[in-house]
């Protein structure tokens, strides 16, 4: 993946994050100087996928350190990170990053707030971005061990460089099993409806000269049933403690589709990704979004101007239907028990 295409980027005083919504036709960065500007980045979609917005929360953290100028200082970064965590509730590494830089500040007494301390704030975000790149590699060198010689994938959404900062997760799985010969052929849902897989995960397969074909999401049973599809490979948003998994909305359909046809379904994700103040899926919080971004395709109308529409994000995979979940601490099988 070309450097021009990673998904943010810190330039001496400001975050720099690469528009995502246009890919792959348009390559723009917006500048955040502020962390309402990181904030609407990451309601807005700019930036996604939950390693990514973790990382990039972080240095919004950072950004309204470094801009505060009340008195109340507790109050206002409670707040602050009351904000990030509200503005993309499924996905856990915002808010493991988020409380994280919270903790750390909040035991500052307030005449400390200084240059030094800021300073300390940023090498925090430093270190956690660097720890999410370690802990990548770990769980796509974990997850080449599942896949037998030139198998056929199927994936969804985007796990690659474009949600995760670096290797990426399950996409990073993909094209370095295709790298070892594990991996002969990819089929790519466009997932509706912002179609991650369309514009991003085409985009990063092609450019690593993976064979690739996208499909649209309902062509799923087809394919596996007729392409002789080996397993399905997905990436995780927020996972419980019984091994219960929110991923993009679709996630559960694949999974139902694998388990019919006696295909393995692996999730793979950061540790991060696994929250354990929660025992199941049901305590998952499903962000549900604007209709219009399933009622319009570049501004042009779909569907009547009065049709109603259901959007929620993500959905939930029941465990049960999960062949394995892969993180960097190693391969689990079910029953899950993440403690």
């Amino acid at each position: 993946m070309s450097s021009l295409l990673f998904p943010f980027f810190w330039n001496n005083t400001s975050l720099f994050i690469l528009d995502q919504r246009k890919l792959p036709f348009e390559k723009e960065y917006i500048k955040c100087d502020t962390y309402t500007d990181v904030i609407k980045c990451i309601k807005d979609m700019v930036v996604r996928g939950a390693p990514a917005i973790g990382v990039v929360s972080g240095y919004g953290m950072y950004l309204a350190v470094k801009n505060y100028k009340g008195k109340n200082f507790k109050k206002y970064i409670t707040k602050v990170a009351d904000e990030f965590i509200s503005c993309r509730p499924t996905a856990y590494n915002l808010s493991y990053v988020v409380n994280r830089i919270k903790d750390f500040l909040l035991k500052i007494p307030k005449d400390k707030l200084d240059n030094e301390i800021l300073e300390l704030v940023f090498k925090e975000v430093e270190k956690i971005k660097k720890e999410n790149k370690q802990l990548l590699q770990k769980v796509v060198n974990n997850g080449l061990k599942l896949l037998k010689k030139n198998s056929c994938v199927l994936t969804h959404c985007n796990t690659g460089v474009l949600a995760c900062g670096d290797i990426g997760s399950a996409l990073g799985v993909i094209i370095e099993g295709y790298k070892n010969k594990k991996v002969s052929f990819v089929f790519v849902d466009e997932t509706r409806p912002y179609l991650q897989g369309a514009r991003l995960t085409m985009l990063e397969l092609i450019s690593a000269d993976v064979p690739c074909c996208m499909i649209t999401d309902n062509m799923a049973g087809y394919v596996i049933k007729e392409k002789k599809v080996d397993c399905i490979i997905v990436g995780a948003d927020r996972i419980a403690k019984n091994g219960d998994t929110a991923n993009k909305i679709g996630t559960y359909t694949l999974a139902v589709l694998a388990k019919y046809h006696k295909i393995p379904f692996y999730v793979v994700a950061p540790s991060s990704s696994i929250d354990k103040n929660i025992s199941t899926g049901k305590e998952i919080k499903i962000e549900q979004r604007g209709e219009d971004e399933v009622k319009y395709i570049n501004g042009k109308p779909i569907t009547l101007e009065t049709a109603n529409v259901l959007h929620p994000a993500f959905d939930v995979t029941p465990a049960e239907l999960i062949t394995a979940i892969v993180t960097e601490e190693g391969i689990f099988k079910y029953p899950y028990n993440f403690r």
